[in-house]
């Protein structure tokens, strides 16, 4: 008996090992549905019966003329709506019908958010940007869908519940990012190198709890790396000190082609999306309250008119508009106190062997004690970023001191033989975060990224602050708020579009009048699977790159893009002629952003709809004749608007980078390859020389095979 217990107890404490340590390994390697990763929804397109193609029907949004005539209508303006192609007849008087529910200023990733959630409620709302859809903060973020790995550190050192649940809030959101829009996000392993030894079970910790609170959400589980591992992963990684890295997961994707995207998606539910549409002055009835806005179309501007002013009702405006919150809150009460502290952040793009084409990095502790993320974009490699104070500005230029500061970080864990030069930046921009304001709060670093809703005496509704990932929930939020502080009524929608062409799949079923945005697909989605650039191939003939790139940018509406491209009349590729050798950005594009997504400016099309701008500065500005003249054919441009564009495009690359010395460039001179570049950094930093290089040319010489060869010569 007493045997049978001593062994008893061994058997035990043995068996419980067992389980537990089978438990973990099970959940670390159990199979398990990925977010993003599931096929697609609808299936591509196939052939007829007689071999005839049969292309998705997809519904089109409504011209931006058609929009603007109902934004008109709702304050029951009679002024004909005059476009470039026709006028509409004059509006109808005013009716409690054309009446907004909803008026949302600013198109940026939350008033887009907000705008869809509002439509998919069965609201009628509408949103007008003064500039472009993502045209300012939201297109200039580091591409992260990210809980954030510093933010779960702080909670844990701080005891801050706040910083926890804000990282809970945004793993669940990453889930819905990559569900909603598989095409415009993905998971991104990152590498966090370690070097010294004691750092491995600190971050190793650190890392697996954010795995654990990512729980259902979660991507792929954390993992550690040896030296030689870690190297073989990421060969750019100085050697010296590294005694191994953790890798983890998170999210990525295409900013400015997700906001795009959502104002689309909206657009297709029924709400009234204007861009380049600005907000002059709030108006407010008998009691004081808010019900409506002055706008002015400012296209119309550009092109040599004058913008007269109308007014746009609705029962309740709000304020979706980034670091310019207070701006408009003031055109409420010119009394009011700030909210927003705006700071700073700076990014650079260099070319891509800085980084592997499918692992980023993070240095959690930078010189100042900054986080730096170091991440593959687009075929390119971003860095970044800063965080600084700042004052507003439309278009801010990121300062030499902080891309040499970047520059300096970056160089301090690559290898010593890459030589990490300025004129290796591509492009560079300046972000500016509308952070929301702690009044205990010392420096910017310690203001939470959250957000914050705020509703004025009059009415404004005012969602500031947050980020990127959590968009989705500022959203549902702010609209759960407009609906109890303007008393409006959601409602099941009827005859929902059919957004993936096929009539295969009801998208309206699920939208009973409650939120369901964290289901509810984006333009794109349905029929794009990981194999899709193989169908666009087959029937195209586009290149590999150009047909990935137009997949993962556009998803199933990539097919509606080749089409619209033009034949090379080349044995291959047969379609798609590139508007930069550099990059697979192709003519298609510029078409369908004219078309289906509301582009009027050559920026928005350099900028937002393509991302070269934000890639190549140069590359944009050589690329930017020939997209004037595609828009100038679909916009029916006369030559004064197409020297507009090409000066206001100039001008704005400044603020991606572009040299000084780039910025006086005509187009003769960029259409004849004119532009001097001998005095740039570029032009030193490779060898151009005419003649060889004599010290060079003596080693070849020295060779003994060659001494032959020459006296044969002889």
């Amino acid at each position: 008996m007493a045997f049978r217990q001593r062994l008893a107890k061994p058997l035990l404490y043995t068996t419980g090992a067992a389980a537990l340590g089978g438990s973990v390994l099970y959940y670390t390697y159990r199979p398990r549905n990925i977010p993003g990763q599931n096929p697609a929804v609808v299936g591509p397109p196939g052939y007829g019966a007689e071999g005839s193609f049969r292309p998705p029907r997809f519904p089109k949004v409504k011209s931006r003329y058609e929009q603007i005539a109902d934004l008109k209508r709702s304050g029951g303006s009679k002024g004909a709506v005059t476009g470039l192609f026709k006028s509409s007849e004059e509006s109808a008087p005013q009716n409690e019908a054309d009446v907004y529910d909803l008026l949302v200023i600013g198109a940026g990733a939350t008033g887009a958010g907000i705008a869809l959630d509002a439509a998919t409620r069965g609201l009628k709302v509408a949103v007008v940007e003064r500039d472009d859809f993502a045209s300012g903060t939201s297109s200039k973020s580091t591409k992260l869908v990210h809980g954030g790995v510093r933010y779960l550190e702080k909670a844990v050192w701080e005891l801050d519940y706040n910083q926890y649940a804000l990282v809970k809030e945004a793993l669940r959101e990453r889930k819905y990012f990559l569900d909603t829009a598989p095409h415009l996000s993905s998971w991104l392993p990152i590498m966090l190198p370690l070097d010294k030894w004691w750092k491995a079970p600190y971050y190793w910790a650190g890392t697996k709890a954010y795995d654990f609170l990512a729980g259902s959400e979660g991507i792929e589980s954390s993992y550690f790396l040896t030296r030689s591992k870690a190297l073989d992963a990421f060969p750019m990684l100085k050697r010296d000190n590294l005694v191994g890295a953790l890798v983890y997961y998170d999210g990525a994707h295409n900013d400015s082609r997700m906001n795009v995207s959502l104002a689309m998606t909206a657009a297709l539910y029924g709400a009234t999306v204007v861009n380049h549409m600005e907000v002059t002055g709030l108006e407010k009835d008998s009691n004081g309250r808010l019900c409506g806005a002055r706008v002015k179309d400012l296209v119309q501007e550009k092109n040599g008119r004058k913008a007269e002013e109308f007014i746009i009702r609705a029962k309740g405006i709000i304020n979706a508009t980034g670091p310019f919150t207070d701006s408009i809150r003031k055109m409420d009460d010119q009394n009011v106190k700030e909210i927003v502290a705006p700071s700073s952040g700076v990014h650079i793009v260099l070319p891509g062997y800085y980084s592997p084409q499918k692992m980023g990095l993070i240095d959690p502790k930078t010189s100042d004690g900054r986080v730096i993320f170091f991440l593959p974009w687009q075929g390119n490699t971003i860095a970044g970023t800063t965080d600084a104070p700042t004052k507003i500005s439309y278009n801010p230029v990121a300062g030499e001191e902080e891309i040499d500061w970047i520059l300096s970080e970056i160089s301090h864990y690559l290898s010593p033989d890459i030589n990490v030069r300025r004129g290796d930046v591509l492009a560079a921009w300046a972000g500016i975060r509308p952070l929301v304001k702690d009044p205990n709060a010392k420096n910017t670093e310690s203001l939470v990224r959250n957000h914050l809703i705020n509703v004025s005496p009059s009415g404004l509704l005012t969602c500031a602050g947050g980020k990127w990932t959590t968009y989705r929930q500022m959203a549902e939020e702010a609209v759960d708020e407009a609906i109890k502080v303007f008393s409006l009524t959601p409602k099941p929608v009827v005859n929902p579009p059919d957004v993936s062409g096929t009539e295969l799949i009801n998208d309206g079923a699920r939208l009973d009048g409650s939120c369901q945005t964290h289901q509810v697909k984006l333009v794109g989605a349905h029929g794009f699977s990981k194999t899709l650039f193989i169908n666009l191939i087959q029937h195209f003939g586009v290149e590999t790159d150009v047909a990935k790139h137009l997949t993962e940018s556009y998803g199933d509406r990539a097919w509606t893009v080749a089409a619209l491209s033009v034949p090379t009349e080349k044995r291959f590729p047969v379609r798609g002629e590139k508007i930069s050798p550099l990059y697979p950005f192709i003519d298609g594009e510029v078409r369908y952003a004219v078309r289906h997504e509301y582009a009027q400016t050559a920026v928005d099309v350099l900028a937002r709809r393509t991302r070269l701008a934000f890639l190549n500065a140069q590359a944009a500005l050589e690329a930017l004749p020939k997209v004037i003249d595609i828009m100038a054919v679909e916009l029916n441009w006369d030559n004064k608007r197409k020297d507009v564009e090409w000066k206001d495009t100039v001008a704005f690359l400044e603020s991606m980078g572009l040299p000084k010395s780039k910025l006086s460039a005509t187009r003769k001179q960029v259409e004849k390859g004119q532009l001097n570049f001998k005095d740039s950094i570029e032009y030193k930093m490779y060898s151009r020389h005419d003649q060889p290089n004599d010290e060079l040319e003596s080693d070849r010489l020295g060779s003994p095979m060659l001494k032959e060869g020459c006296a044969a010569e002889k």
